[in-house]
């Protein structure tokens, strides 16, 4: 049964590092989250690592440039594991051609075509319309707000294609401050139900948990399973992935799943356990905030 819990610090002795989700945990999309940044500052004076790992489209430096923008200090991480990075690596190495039609916000999604110095031999990435395209990239919908349905007559021109869907972001919503908006999730999830092939790189596939292992190669860290937490308000993406990796777990009911726990500072318990029965997962731990 998962056990709620006051504060990080209650069990945070046993590990070594965590894994820890940003938007709805860290931050709400527009500004920090002090008692998360208060807690992680606090795990990290204790010695503990704490590795951000995001669905963020974003490569690892545009997060890094958005925490600090949201107000979130750099001594509340070590380092950051992006879902973007891993589909970018996955991206210059060719699973979707070297003509991709682009799906996203260009302003907030440019960075995510930087050059990558740990790809030899990367392909020649070249943007297209959909009807010369050999692939999909999708960071995102071109409109948040907008229900995922209106790309159904492109998905079912490009299922008829056979284009893959590069999907570098799994989340299907997520909330900026008070407005929920749509996420390349929702898109790549169209997109299968409708018969088409969606690549997933982030939470909770393996591809991104195995970055965030090198993230903590890269410090100098070789830290056991069983000494690591994942963090996180996504019951389908944070808890389902930390699950499949046999990582223990703290689910922010306070996020996404706010109304589903009747979450007010912390989740009313019986609305917690119809949620998760529903869901068919079984955090280690439970929290109303970060804190």
């Amino acid at each position: 049964m998962t056990r709620i819990i006051d504060q990080l610090a209650d069990i945070s002795a046993p590990y070594d590092a965590m894994f820890v989700d940003l938007w709805g945990c860290v931050h709400d999309g527009v500004r920090a989250i002090p008692s998360a940044v208060s807690a992680l500052q606090e795990y990290r004076r204790k010695g503990g690592i704490v590795v951000l790992v995001t669905n963020s489209p974003k490569p690892r430096k545009g997060v890094q440039d958005q925490l600090l923008s949201f107000g979130v200090p750099e001594d509340a991480w070590d380092t950051i594991a992006t879902s973007g990075d891993s589909a970018r690596a996955a991206m210059l190495r060719g699973m979707v051609g070297e003509k991709v039609w682009f799906m996203g916000e260009w302003e907030r999604d440019e960075g995510f075509f930087d050059p990558m110095h740990l790809i030899e031999n990367p392909v020649d990435i070249q943007m297209v319309e959909i009807e010369d395209a050999e692939g999909i990239v999708c960071c995102g919908p071109f409109d948040p707000l907008a229900d995922p349905d209106v790309n159904r007559p492109q998905f079912l021109y490009a299922k008829q294609k056979g284009l893959k869907l590069l999907c570098a972001n799994p989340d299907i919503v997520v909330d900026r401050g008070d407005v929920r908006e749509w996420c390349a999730g929702a898109l790549a999830r169209l997109y299968t139900e409708m018969g088409g092939e969606s690549l997933y790189f982030g939470k909770p596939h393996p591809p991104i948990y195995d970055l965030a292992r090198r993230r903590l190669t890269e410090l100098g860290h070789d830290i056991r399973t069983n000494a690591i937490l994942a963090v996180g308000d996504g019951i389908a993406t944070d808890i389902q992935g930390a699950m499949g990796e046999d990582i223990d777990s703290l689910f922010i009911t306070g996020g996404l799943a706010r109304e589903e726990t009747k979450t007010t500072q912390q989740p009313d318990q019986s609305a917690l356990s119809a949620f998760l029965d529903k869901e068919m997962t079984n955090p280690t731990f439970a929290i109303g905030q970060l804190r």
